[in-house]
């Protein structure tokens, strides 16, 4: 135990400076553009040519990739409390409910056409319908995607919030919509964090805050899509077993991801108290930190050419799912007379 304790020491030393450098790094881009999980997982790749002459570091790079990534989102739930969900699910639910079928219904449609793996065209679309980078992160290692895949789908996530940072504040101005319904659009349809409070707060605060508020609602869905996808994953491969070994059962005990339970516990303590909010931002950021570092773990394990290689039709796949789910946020509200 002592022993591979000590061998993940460099690799986890190594991924803490790389997520150093990219807050440092994020910090000096004017208006939060990119974020510091994204900067992260940029610096983790362009160090990849380094890392891989040196096989100390694999199993400290490994470990934060996967169980470090674990606790930054059990610790996550301190964002979140439940009155405030409900609060806010009364006017968002719906429209959170619709763009998130959109992004799967159509994510896979233009994927068979694609011709794209099962894994990242859904990665893309989990992106897109739940909360970028810490989604992908989380559903990822549970259908055993490929560094590349996850790093891919990030990526362009990142490629189309910057878009809707600068886009969507004159948008929601040149149409007249309302703080409540910009809020509701932009927390319903953004898709990271960071792009989520600079989208929101450029329109206004009352928007801002009503964008953050939905934005970390949709983070609640991380929860059934990784019950979800864990189960489509081990019955994929119980299928592939069969052809040659004959029907293999499901192991629920094998594909239920404990991580998630924690995570409701830890939001069921904000919720009642019992974490106290004094220790709410510690705890927030410490969270970002782990996130952070787990990119950077996942940036270290894949090479930008691994990245090309992938080809630029999930990119175009990913920018339709994210287009239609902007329009379909927008026309929901309209539809509702929320806009």
């Amino acid at each position: 135990m002592l022993k591979k304790a000590a061998e993940a020491v460099p690799g986890i030393v190594l991924s803490i400076g790389a997520a150093l450098a990219a807050i440092f790094l994020s910090s000096l881009v004017p208006g939060d553009v990119i974020g510091a999980t994204v900067m992260a997982l940029l610096v983790g790749m362009a160090l990849h040519p380094l890392v891989t002459r040196y096989q100390v570091f694999d199993a400290g790079v490994s470990f934060t990739g996967k169980m470090i990534l674990r606790i930054g989102i059990i610790l996550m739930g301190v964002n979140l409390n439940f009155a405030e969900v409900v609060n806010v699910g009364r006017y968002s639910i719906f429209v959170m409910l619709i763009t998130m079928a959109t992004a799967f219904i159509a994510g896979n449609l233009v994927g068979r056409v694609f011709k794209m793996n099962w894994k990242l065209t859904n990665l893309l679309a989990v992106s897109t319908a739940v909360c970028g980078g810490s989604a992908v992160a989380a559903v990822g290692p549970v259908i055993k995607a490929k560094d590349e895949d996850i790093a891919y789908a990030i990526s362009s996530t990142f490629v189309f919030d910057v878009i809707t940072v600068v886009a969507l504040p004159w948008i929601g101005l040149a149409l007249g919509m309302s703080n409540m319904g910009y809020g509701l659009w932009v927390g319903t349809a953004v898709n990271d964090t960071s792009s989520v409070v600079a989208a929101g707060y450029a329109f206004s605060e009352f928007a801002g805050n009503t964008a953050v508020i939905v934005k970390l609602t949709r983070t609640l869905f991380i929860i059934p899509y990784v019950l979800i996808f864990s189960f489509i994953s081990e019955r994929l491969e119980a299928r592939a077993a069969a052809s040659t070994q004959g029907r293999t059962p499901i192991n629920f005990k094998k594909i239920f991801p404990h991580f998630v339970v924690l995570f409701l516990i830890v939001v069921a303590l904000r919720s009642t108290g019992l974490i106290p909010n004094s220790l709410v931002p510690a705890l927030a950021n410490s969270s970002k930190f782990c996130m952070v570092m787990a990119l950077a773990a996942i940036g270290l394990k894949t090479s930008f050419g691994d990245i090309k290689d992938i080809g630029f039709k999930p990119m175009i796949l990913g920018f339709i799912v994210d287009t239609l789910v902007l329009f379909v946020s927008m026309g929901v509200q309209i539809a509702t007379g929320r806009f």
